[in-house]
């Protein structure tokens, strides 16, 4: 088989989270109007490969992915080793705001999947007039938490194999076998007590019930994608949540799960590509 040189770029972005210095890992395809991509809990970047090597979405389309502090290669900040990690809602938004106006990305639209989409909510309450649209997969207000985590950082269980586990009943049966394993390789990676840190943003600090009516679709639009098999944000969550949004776009994702993106990308970009339309139709300029 031929080499092939992919066209995505990786690259490193010192930016001020919380008062502390945090060196990001980023990878970017494609130009046009920004599209910022917030992978789910535990994981990272890679999760949007499949996108960034799209052409029907990177000609107009410049995807740009980060991983967060303390996944992926994005390392924690100094002092790490003292304390426990937990991802907090402001902690969390004043991440996406930062990089965003760090790389001057003019109204970028912004997809996040699970806690990535959760936060979207947040952006919509709080930054509205920031973006050019809000994609929320597999997104709503709240979650009763059907998983406990308090004995995942432990000597005597692997960390990595059991969050992997956790979460492969949440992939649908359709998906490629390369592809679901592809997305729980991610999972068996993650550093230690990472996964129970961003769940602890999901199931306490980033309750949003009683705040998303406030949501106001007409300064920056709002769609929210659920895959089918998702029984951890499952449709009618999101449907319970965009009941409380006027002007909020819904899609129950057929054959899909709580990683569409990763774990079956080819049925994915059907539900994705004519939401892209219709934001690129919204100023079709770039």
């Amino acid at each position: 088989m031929a080499a092939k040189l992919e066209p995505i770029v990786g690259r490193y972005l010192t930016l001020t989270l919380g008062g502390r210095s945090h060196r990001i890992y980023f990878e970017e395809a494609g130009q046009g109007i920004p599209l910022v991509c917030l992978h789910t809990a535990g994981a990272d970047g890679r999760q949007f490969r499949h996108l960034m090597l799209d052409d029907e979405i990177t000609r107009h389309f410049r995807l740009l992915a980060f991983d967060m502090p303390w996944h992926g290669k994005s390392l924690p900040p100094e002092g790490w080793q003292n304390e426990d990690y937990r991802l907090t809602m402001a902690g969390y938004t004043e991440m996406i705001v930062v990089f965003c106006r760090a790389l001057a990305l003019d109204r970028s639209v912004v997809m996040g999947c699970s806690i990535g989409g959760r936060i979207v909510l947040n952006l919509a309450i709080e930054h509205a007039a920031m973006f050019r649209a809000l994609i929320g997969l597999e997104a709503a207000d709240y979650q009763a938490p059907w998983y406990d985590t308090e004995w995942l950082n432990r000597p005597d269980v692997h960390g990595g194999e059991v969050c992997a586990a956790l979460v492969s009943g949440l992939i649908a049966p359709h998906s490629p076998d390369a592809a679901r394993h592809e997305t729980l390789w991610m999972y068996k990676q993650g550093g230690p007590g990472v996964f129970k840190g961003d769940l602890y943003f999901y199931r306490v600090d980033g309750d949003l019930r009683g705040r998303v009516s406030g949501i106001d679709t007409r300064v920056c639009p709002l769609y929210l994608l659920t895959g089918e098999y998702d029984f951890s944000c499952t449709p009618q969550d999101t449907k319970r949540t965009a009941e409380q949004i006027a002007g909020a776009e819904v899609t129950v994702m057929r054959e899909l799960g709580h990683f569409p993106m990763s774990e079956h990308p080819q049925q994915f970009r059907r539900y994705i590509l004519p939401v892209l339309e219709k934001i690129r139709a919204l100023d079709p300029s770039p």
